[in-house]
């Protein structure tokens, strides 16, 4: 832009006339006393109006032509008449800037300032017109910009303080412009191939020829300045006589730091930096480093020289640009400089260099990348100083020593009323609120420690370095430290630290997709330059990478967390607090990410226990950081590293209960222990992923915390404040009673969060919460406290949270659940099954994709710890496990569809033994399935229902219950009927998938009742299950059991294949008939007062014996009514007339009993047999009967027992025997041997009853007159099926038999009924029969004769 306007034609019109009126200006001026300068204006004018004349570009001509143009200007400087030298240098400095000053005009103007210079005339426009000399153009070369650089530094060291500062800021300004040059140089050459190639060599003076113009006056400059600042000789900057360090230090810093691509591209000037700067550097640091403060020496040879501020601070400035910006190039250099910074940390140094150090560091801090370069080169490299582990070991070390050895006058009451008052500007300028931070209430923020107070100071933004003594250039004795400051700076150093490196290693984690893989090659590890770096493969970058990462980590983590533990430990501020917490917060989750155990588990300790009461025995946390302390000892100093103790300026907020057996009476939370535990629960929130095995410990401590804050689980699995009655001795402030609800919606949404994690992170977090549960089962098996169910209860929630992947954790999570339901305390187990059933409810109710429906494995395994609460022996397991199945089934038992076996095999678990109160609930369940849902389930679990069913019938502890599972009994034997064709098909289909398995296996199929088809198996299974109600020991039982059996039967026998009868007789019907006649003839005949309560009993009714007898009575009644009713389909059998015969044997028993009742019933039973009723074959039954709930006999029933109606004529009974023979003759049976066996049963029966004692035995039993009567009413029927073999023999025998009936006396109790009074002359009942019988016998005699 000035360029342009400076060349365009007004301006150069414009310059004439300056030009012009200056000269004519000059010769008014030097008219009288400076002849000849007049008569050299005058010329000047003619020779500007010439070449403006004579020239198109004026400008050229102009420059061409300067020296002659300026002679006259310069002669005027030479009168050195103050107003003409003025008017000269304004003349001379506005041709500079419209540049049409040549090299040799340069020259000669440089010269004649010089000469002002050492006039001592004009100063500053001497300095103004340099700089517009060296700004404008680039004409002044070599010693000519020497000269004018030194007259600038000349300048600088004059009596008038305006002109020193003013040249001191014009030094400054050309410094900078000279190397501007080279940069514009070296721009406009950077495609320039024919660069000269660099010579190797040690000496710099032959490394000059290879540089260009501006590069060489640079390097000439930078050269002089170090020779200057090392009191030598310049070689370049002739003329110097005064030069102090300080101005050189700064100089040398500026160009240090402002263009640091020169040192870094040009091979001559980095040759400076190591031969010059940096033995410059060392050299002048060594008062700093023999200083030891408080030594007194007096027979030293040579007195050690004292540190002086003002250079020791610029060499500092220094090193930091050294190091920041040269590092690449000086590795070895920058290792000593920095070993320089850590000694200056230590405590024999003087305050203020101590301070001025940190603050160094500090700049240091905030650059992780440098801080990874200094990892790689000297902490991972064999035999070489641990620079990084070194640098923040000293920041821990200089913190704790501030603790030690307080700095000079510090006054914890002084300082706490005055804050920073007490130090200089900077301390004032550093503390953001000045002096009003103490006068509000709340206190002024400090780390107090072991009586130690030390104020914390604003000293910087987070993540940048502000330093205030390494800005002080214009202070030349050492500042007054405030107390604090040192301290403020140091912690901000290692917040810095965290977070740059913590910042830095996470994106490039991120970015590189680095999986945690720990352990990495050394050939790797050992890569180091960026060409090296380039050849790698992707994945040896990130193994490179890695390395440097673990090592960085490795190197800081113990400096890093001795310090944050202490300063945790000390501080009073609630936001330093959170900062350091923060801090150990994001190296916890760094070491995790990085796989690194010991720190990670270190970092997590160490919140754990400030979050504890101090002193807090938890076993956990003691045992896996005891080990620790000595790792965390700093460079020798022996701090003990303890638990916090100097609680004396924390608030107690919350006293409460122990968990830990150890301790008595209450321990107290301050307010650091709950912000602790939020931190905790936001690393565990946030970083779960990354913890590992250390859950362990987080949840360790939360379950802790949680007890002492009374937090008691509530539905769910969530915390939820406990009432005030919990422990007497806990107290709670306000705000902490308002936190509670937010902490326990923490501890909840950190569960939640498990969702999240990988698989890997969830099974820590479960086996860490299954440690946890085991250890409090453990507690409380040996103490009456009520037990912690922390860990039981975020079972529950993790569980429920990770539904949609509940496979992977559900073993090891139902397993623990498990073993809690068995423990002796109740309250645990309650809980154990609580958390057990609400995961198996949510697990069936959970949309899994694919469905339960289709995935049968992931619904046994969610119903598979149902059943095993089945082995649990505590009532109140068993109750939860049945409230379970209820609800199970009342919401999810239409999809169960596989499960149904497992369902139902736990509601038969449910033993006999085991109360009312389960059984009742159980056969709710029950009864729950056969009403809703034997539609719903498969057919092949229909046996179980039926077993089911079965066992609860055959329970004792609830009668109700025994026969309303008759009745289930009775309603499945209808729902098979009713779906019989279905059930069929389904279990035939099953059957061959099972016969074809037994094949493959070549092993027989094993299945109830095999060989029968599988749908009469279910049929002969439930038969089973009736018949052994039958003889159950309740004569209620027994009763509704046979009812329903031979209803069954009955009603829905037509179902069953003909083979199958076969088993119906021989494993149901006969064995049945075996167990009641056994019953009967064993049971005791005691009398039973009472039925139970206030239940009276019938006298016929009050024996067991008499009881059993009923039984007897209705279980031959039915078989033989199945046979009377069956009896075509049954003769079909093979073995009938085998049926017949151990039917006949048990008629006999029955008969001969001596019970009245049962024997009259087994001859009316054999009177049915017989078919003394007519039965009608199955193919003339009505279709209607098919769909009949209740049993239907077909036929007549037998009429009850009842004497023979003494009003029927003797030609009406004959007339009804001559039917029964016209019928018999119809339906002969062909096999004659089954009546004569009949005959022979007949025979021995009444043979049997009608024998007269042999001895007078008042007990003798005498058959009653309806028994003796029904069985001669048998005979005419019998004999109408014998008569064609009946012989001699056998009416001897008939006769005997009818003598003997009407022989037996009739008991006294009986013959009112049966005897005739005086006035009537009638016949008995008996004697009806006998007659009947006789005359039967007569009329076939009479029809023989007539054939």
């Amino acid at each position: 832009m000035r360029k342009m306007s400076t060349s365009s034609p007004e301006a150069v019109k414009k310059l004439l006339e300056n030009m012009q009126s200056d000269l004519r200006s000059l010769s008014l001026e030097c008219r009288k006393k400076f002849p000849p300068v007049k008569e050299a204006a005058e010329s000047g004018i003619v020779k500007v109006k010439t070449i403006a004349a004579r020239n198109t570009d004026i400008l050229a001509a102009l420059k061409e032509n300067s020296s002659e143009v300026v002679q006259p200007l310069l002669m005027g400087c030479g009168t050195k008449e103050p107003k003409i030298a003025q008017l000269c240098l304004s003349a001379i400095q506005r041709l500079m800037s419209h540049e049409v000053v040549s090299e040799g005009a340069a020259g000669n103007i440089i010269n004649m300032l010089w000469q002002l210079m050492e006039n001592g005339l004009e100063e500053l426009k001497l300095l103004q017109t340099v700089l517009v000399l060296l700004t404008t153009n680039t004409v002044v070369h070599d010693d000519a910009l020497a000269k004018a650089i030194v007259l600038c530094f000349r300048l600088h060291f004059t009596k008038d303080n305006i002109t020193n500062n003013t040249a001191a800021a014009t030094v400054r300004q050309v410094v900078t412009v000279v190397f501007e040059r080279m940069d514009a140089e070296d721009e406009q050459h950077k495609d320039d191939d024919s660069h000269p190639p660099v010579v190797q060599g040690n000496s710099n003076r032959r490394t000059i020829s290879t540089l260009r113009p501006c590069a060489k006056d640079a390097y000439m400059l930078f050269q002089d300045l170090c020779q200057l600042v090392n009191a030598d000789a310049p070689y370049w900057l002739v003329g110097m006589t005064e030069m102090t360090r300080t101005f050189g230090l700064e100089l040398l810093e500026s160009v240090l730091n402002d263009f640091p691509r020169v040192f870094l591209q040009h091979q001559e000037f980095s040759f400076l930096l190591k031969e010059r700067v940096c033995p410059l550097v060392i050299k002048l640091f060594s008062p700093n480093i023999k200083f030891r403060q408080g030594t007194n020496t007096p027979s030293s040879p040579t007195p050690v020289e004292k540190p002086y501020f003002p250079i020791c601070m610029r060499l500092l400035r220094v090193v930091s640009v050294l190091i920041k910006h040269f590092y690449s190039l000086l590795v070895t250099e920058c290792e000593i400089f920095l070993s320089l910074l850590v000694k200056f940390l230590d405590g024999d140094k003087p305050q203020w260099l101590r301070a001025v150090a940190v603050e160094c560091i500090h700049r240091l801090c905030v650059q992780p990348q440098l801080l990874r370069s200094f990892c790689q080169s000297y902490d991972m490299k064999p035999h070489s100083t641990k620079v990084f582990r070194d640098i923040v070991n000293a920041l821990g070390s200089f913190i704790q020593s501030l603790f030690i050895t307080p700095s000079t006058g510090s006054n914890p009451i002084s300082n706490m009323q005055t804050g920073t008052s007490g130090g200089g500007g900077p301390a004032t300028a550093q503390n953001g609120s000045g002096t009003s931070a103490n006068v509000g209430l709340t206190p002024q923020p400090a780390f107090e420690y072991r009586g130690t107070w030390i104020p914390i100071l604003n000293t910087s933004v987070q993540g940048t370095s502000k330093a205030a003594y390494l800005e002080l250039l214009d202070k030349v004795e050492p500042p007054t430290i405030p107390d604090g400051y040192a301290m403020s700076v140091a912690f901000g150093c290692l917040l810095d630290l965290v977070r740059g490196i913590t910042a830095m290693i996470e994106a490039e984690f991120d970015s590189e997709g680095i999986t945690s893989q720990p352990g990495v090659t050394k050939q790797a590890a050992d890569v180091q330059s960026s060409e090296q770096l380039e050849k790698l493969s992707a994945n040896e970058k990130a193994a490179v990478s890695r390395a440097v990462w673990e090592e960085m980590v490795g190197a800081c983590w113990c400096g890093l967390l001795a310090a944050l533990s202490l300063l945790l430990d000390a501080s009073t501020d609630e936001t330093a607090s959170e900062n350091i917490l923060k801090a150990e917060m994001t190296m916890a989750s760094l070491c995790g990410k990085l796989s690194l155990v010991t720190p990670r588990d270190a970092f997590i300790t160490a919140i754990c226990k400030a979050s504890l009461p101090p002193h807090y025995a938890l076993t956990v946390l003691n045992s896996s950081s005891g080990g620790l302390h000595k790792t965390y000892s700093i460079q020798g100093q022996s701090v003990q590293m303890i638990s916090p103790s100097s609680d004396s300026h924390q608030q107690v907020v919350a006293v409460g209960q122990p968990l830990t057996s150890q301790h008595q009476g209450t321990v107290m939370l301050t307010a650091k222990n709950i912000q602790c535990m939020r931190t905790l629960l936001n690393l565990a929130h946030c970083h779960g992923s990354v913890l590992g095995t250390s859950w362990q410990l987080v949840l360790a401590t939360l379950q802790h915390l949680v007890w002492i804050l009374g937090l008691k689980p509530a539905s769910g699995g969530a915390l939820k404040p406990g009432r005030a009655v919990e422990g007497p001795s806990t107290v709670l402030t306000t705000a902490v009673m308002s936190d509670l609800p937010v902490i326990s919606n923490i501890l909840s949404r950190l569960f939640e969060s498990s969702q999240y994690l990988d698989d890997v992170s969830l099974h820590h977090l479960i086996n860490a919460l299954c440690s946890l549960s085991t250890e409090a089962m453990d507690m409380a098996f040996w103490n009456n406290k009520e037990p912690s169910l922390f860990a039981v209860a975020k079972l529950l929630e993790t569980g429920l949270v990770n539904m949609h992947r509940i496979e992977i954790l559900w073993r090891p999570l139902t397993g623990h659940l498990l073993e809690v339901c068995q423990h002796p305390n109740a309250r645990m187990r309650e809980w154990g099954a609580e958390a057990v059933t609400s995961l198996i409810k949510a697990g069936l109710s959970f949309k899994h994709d694919p469905p339960l429906s289709q995935n049968q494995r992931l619904q046994s395994l969610l119903l598979n710890p149902l059943k095993e609460l089945s082995n649990i022996v505590h009532p109140d397991i068993r109750q939860k496990q049945l409230e379970c199945v209820l609800q199970i089934l009342q919401n999810e038992g239409d999809s169960l569809g596989p499960g149904w076996p497992l369902v139902l095999g736990v509601i038969e678990a449910i033993r006999n033994d085991q109360g009312e109160s389960l059984i009742r609930t159980a056969f709710q369940c029950l009864q729950l399935v056969v009403t809703d849902f034997l539609p719903t389930m498969p057919s092949t679990c229909l046996q179980i229902v039926v077993d089911v069913a079965g066992s609860f019938g055959l329970q004792n502890q609830e009668l109700n219950i025994s026969l309303t599972s008759i009745g289930l009994l009775w309603n499945i034997s209808d729902y098979f009927f009713q779906r019989g064709e279905t059930i069929e098909k389904e279990l035939d289909k099953e059957e061959a998938l099972l016969q074809k398995q037994a094949e493959e296996k070549g092993v027989p199929l094993n299945r109830p009742f095999h060989p029968a088809p599988p749908f009469d198996c279910l049929w002969l299974c439930l038969y089973s299950k009736l018949g052994e109600l039958c003889v159950d020991p309740r004569p209620a039982v027994r009763k509704s059991g046979g009812q329903t059996l031979f209803s069954t039967v009955g009603a829905h026998g037509t179902l069953l294949q003909h083979a199958t009868w076969h088993t119906v007789l021989w494993k149901v019907l006969f064995p049945l008939l075996d167990r009641v006649r056994e019953s009967s003839t064993t049971a005791d005949k005691e009398k039973i007062e009472s039925g139970g309560g206030n239940i009276l009993i019938h006298h016929s009714r009050d024996t067991a014996e008499k009881q059993w007898a009923e039984t007897w009575v209705l279980t031959l009644a039915g078989v033989a009514r199945i046979f009377n009713t069956r009896r075509y389909l049954l003769q079909s059998l093979g073995d009938f007339s085998k049926a017949w015969d151990v039917l006949l044997d048990h008629i006999q028993s029955a008969a001969l009993s001596k019970n009245n009742e049962v024997s009259l019933a087994a001859l009316k039973s054999c009177q049915e047999i017989l078919q003394i009723v007519t039965p009608v074959k199955d193919s003339d039954k009505s279709e209607g009967l098919s769909g009949v709930n209740m049993p239907v006999f077909v036929g007549p029933l037998i009429p009850p027992p009842r004497t023979l109606s003494r009003t029927d004529s003797l030609g009406e009974k004959l007339g009804r025997y001559i039917g029964a023979e016209l019928s018999a003759a119809v339906d002969e049976i062909e096999d004659s041997a089954l009546w004569w066996a009949a005959w022979n049963t007949w025979y021995k029966i009444g043979l049997e009853s009608t024998k007269p004692p042999t001895t007078c035995d008042k007990l003798f039993f005498i058959p009653s007159q309806p028994f003796l009567t029904a069985l001669v009413q048998i005979f005419p029927a019998l004999y109408q099926h014998i008569k064609s073999g009946f012989s001699m023999e056998d009416l001897k025998k008939l006769g005997v038999i009818l003598h003997g009936a009407v022989s037996v006396p009739i008991s006294s109790d009986a013959s009112p009924f049966i005897l005739p009074s005086y006035t009537e002359a009638v016949l008995t009942s008996l004697q009806e029969a006998v007659l009947i019988s006789l005359d039967v016998l007569q009329k076939v005699l009479k029809i023989l004769r007539s054939i």
